[in-house]
C-alpha cells in the first residue's frame, strides 16, 4: 500500500472545503509514471503528486488520467506541506512563502495548459450549471459577486472522462483569470472553496489558500 497524506486545499474561512489531494512523499518507491498514472487512478483524486526531493521541492503531478507540468492546487499543498521556499514542478520553479493562515505560490500563466475561462452575467447563472455542462474542453465559469471588491464566483469542469465531473478549487484557471483580468482576485469556487490571488511584477502571479491535512497513511 502507498503510503499518502491527503490534503484539502484552498479551504473555505470556516476550514471546509477545499480540493482534496494526495502526496507520495517517498515518490522514489514509484519511478516508472506508468505506475504513478496507476496511483493516481486508484486514488481518483483531481490531481496527487510524487515527491521526488523533499528538500528541493521535486515534485510530479498527475491527474487520474494525464501529467501535469504545472497545477495550483498542489503545488500550494505541497508547498505547505514540505514547508520549503519553492516547489519545482516539470513547468518551472515556484517560489512559496507562509502568511498567517494562507500558503502561496508564485508562478506563471503561460504554464497553464490551455482552457476556457467562459463569463457568466450573474452568480446564479454560474450555481445553475450542471456538472459537467455540455461541451468538450476544460471549463472555467465565473461571474463578477462584486466587481469592485474583486470577489468572483467560479465553476471549474475538466471534462476529460477521467471521473472528476467539477474541480472544487483551481489555482492553475485562477492564475489565468487573474492574468486576464489584470488585478487582484478572491475567488469563491465550487461548494465554498476559497482562492486568493494577486497580479506581480513582470507577468508572475501569487496564488494563496488555506490548506488543512485530513489524513496521513
Amino acid at each position: 500500500m502507498t503510503d499518502i497524506d491527503v490534503l484539502s486545499v484552498f479551504c473555505g474561512a470556516d476550514g471546509r472545503n477545499g480540493n482534496t489531494l494526495g502526496v507520495v512523499r517517498e515518490g522514489s518507491h514509484h519511478p516508472d509514471r506508468a505506475a504513478r498514472q496507476a496511483i493516481a487512478a486508484r486514488l481518483g483524486y483531481s490531481e496527487t503528486v510524487f515527491v521526488d526531493d523533499p528538500e528541493r521541492g521535486v515534485v510530479d503531478i498527475y491527474t487520474p488520467g494525464v501529467r501535469l507540468p504545472f497545477a495550483g492546487h498542489p503545488l500550494v499543498g505541497a508547498a505547505w506541506l514540505l514547508d520549503v521556499e519553492a516547489v519545482n514542478p516539470p513547468a518551472g520553479e515556484v517560489w512559496a512563502r507562509q502568511d498567517g493562515e494562507f500558503t502561496w505560490i508564485t508562478a506563471r500563466a503561460e504554464w497553464v495548459p490551455p482552457r476556457t475561462l467562459q463569463q457568466y452575467s450573474s452568480v446564479a447563472e454560474v450555481d445553475a450549471l450542471p456538472a459537467p455542462p455540455p461541451g468538450e474542453g476544460w471549463l472555467y465559469a465565473w461571474a463578477w459577486q462584486d466587481e469592485a471588491a474583486g470577489r468572483v464566483r467560479a465553476r471549474a469542469f475538466p471534462r476529460r472522462d477521467d471521473g472528476i465531473a467539477e474541480d472544487e478549487a483551481t489555482g492553475a484557471a485562477a492564475l489565468l483569470l487573474t492574468a486576464r483580468l489584470g488585478r487582484a482576485l478572491n475567488i469563491r469556487q465550487g461548494r465554498g472553496s476559497q482562492i486568493i490571488t494577486a497580479p506581480g511584477p513582470d507577468g508572475w502571479i501569487e496564488i494563496g489558500g488555506r490548506v488543512r491535512l485530513l489524513t496521513d497513511r
